[in-house]
């Protein structure tokens, strides 16, 4: 049933895809990489303005999926994904969900578990979509940056393009938590500090007050 639905999207070109990638962040289970890749075999010139109707209609879709989850909860999720994937990612968005939606973005778990959960778990939208608009961009515009400089070849390429970003995005997307994550703490000890020297100033005040 659902190669049909793509058979019939992938008629419809970059509307196609638009549609395909919109629903891709709600609830269709089947990746626009797909048909992304499908129409880029079919025209490499235009892969980059197939990236770009892709990448928006995502972020378009985004909201759409969070606001699901927030209204129907995980629940949904086990209707048409497999169970596996919800488990994965529901233990990484609760162990740190801003390296989750980022490290989801381009992992073979579908993207709309994260959107899904977000609203669930009541992250923050606008992260998401930040986070979304990062993670995202990079799916879509290697694929399309393959076709459109490479052409036809491009499509031995981009069958493990998801393992490549994965491997070359993780440590770069932990480096930037970890700083993130130290700078905070110092600043978090500066502020404690800072009170602790405050509350001191102010107790000698009363007692030579008194």
């Amino acid at each position: 049933m659902f190669q049909a639905i793509i058979d019939f999207l992938n008629d419809y070109g970059p509307w196609g895809l638009f549609a395909h990638s919109f629903l891709d962040a709600v609830i269709f289970p089947i990746p626009a990489f797909f048909l992304q890749v499908s129409l880029s075999l079919l025209d490499p010139s235009s892969a980059l303005w197939l990236a770009t109707v892709g990448y928006i209609a995502c972020l378009l879709g985004t909201p759409v999926g969070y606001y699901l989850g927030k209204v129907m909860g995980k629940s949904v999720l086990y209707r048409f994904l497999k169970p596996e994937w919800i488990d994965a990612a529901t233990a990484r968005f609760q162990k740190n969900g801003e390296a989750a939606i980022l490290i989801g973005s381009f992992t073979p778990i579908p993207f709309k578990v994260f959107t899904i959960l977000s609203g669930c778990l009541n992250f923050p939208l606008w992260r998401l979509m930040a986070y979304a608009a990062i993670g995202r961009a990079v799916k879509f515009y290697v694929v399309g940056g393959l076709f459109y400089f490479y052409g036809r070849a491009a499509e031995s390429m981009v069958k493990d393009v998801s393992l490549y970003i994965f491997l070359g995005g993780v440590p770069l997307i932990s480096l930037i938590l970890f700083i993130r994550s130290r700078i905070r703490k110092k600043k978090a000890a500066r502020e404690q500090s800072s009170e602790v020297i405050n509350s001191i100033t102010d107790t000698t005040k009363i007692q030579k007050d008194a």
